[in-house]
């Protein structure tokens, strides 16, 4: 039986979802500095687009119509539950908000989330008394703060995959890194050996990474990996 209730063309939830996203976002990354504002302005652009095909228009699911209705003929294509589209492809049954990789996305996304905020408070504290961040998050990665945007807009694509937001992905994922690789120069020219020696022992984006000797800051690029 069809859903009498509309899925899409939900523009105001579009809006306050995004607006919910992106504010809890702000709140812990306050960015300053042009940097700041292009990794924040970066995965702004990622929750609107989510959002925009999650309530607005389906423009994966108009992509693929013919395709997944010679696949799947009983589905209602404009029902909210074919967006899940890892739930139908994988041939899940029940309700799509309970199978595990809805779960396992929402961990990611809250996680992310709360490893975001703590990382912040370490970076805050840290900029104020002009130290190098080195407790909590900073202890075990360089850029936990460009980490958790990376794990939280993966846990969204585990959730709601859309084939802008899958080609976005790749593209925020090179740029946090080249991201990184600023702010690795100008720690090596604010820090020098402090830096140098926090670097060799700490992976950059991954515990389990492997670590490098940087340059030094009078080189154009720093050494380093995830």
């Amino acid at each position: 039986m069809p859903n009498p209730l509309p899925a899409y063309g939900l523009w105001t939830l579009v809006i306050i979802n995004s607006l919910v996203f992106i504010i809890f976002a702000f709140s812990f990354t306050k960015p300053k500095s042009q940097r700041d504002w292009r990794s924040f302005g970066a995965f702004s652009a990622f929750i609107v687009a989510l959002f925009a095909e999650m309530y607005g228009f389906p423009l994966t699911i108009y992509l693929l119509s013919g395709w997944l209705q010679r696949q799947y003929p009983q589905m209602d294509l404009l029902s909210h539950d074919a967006g899940h589209l890892w739930w139908t492809l994988l041939g899940m049954k029940g309700d799509p908000h309970f199978n595990f990789l809805h779960i396992l996305s929402s961990i990611l996304i809250f996680g992310g989330f709360i490893y975001l905020a703590s990382a912040w408070d370490v970076l805050y504290k840290a900029q104020r008394s002009h130290t190098l961040a080195r407790s909590g998050p900073y202890a075990t990665i360089r850029h936990p703060q460009y980490a958790a945007f990376i794990v939280i807009m993966l846990g969204f694509l585990l959730q709601w995959p859309t084939v802008l937001t899958l080609l976005m992905f790749p593209v925020l994922v090179f740029m946090y890194i080249r991201l990184a690789r600023q702010e690795e120069r100008e720690a090596l020219k604010d820090f020098g050996e402090e830096y140098a020696h926090y670097a060799e022992r700490t992976p950059a984006f991954w515990p389990w990474g492997r670590t490098k000797h940087p340059r030094s800051s009078n080189s154009e690029e720093s050494h380093y990996d995830t």
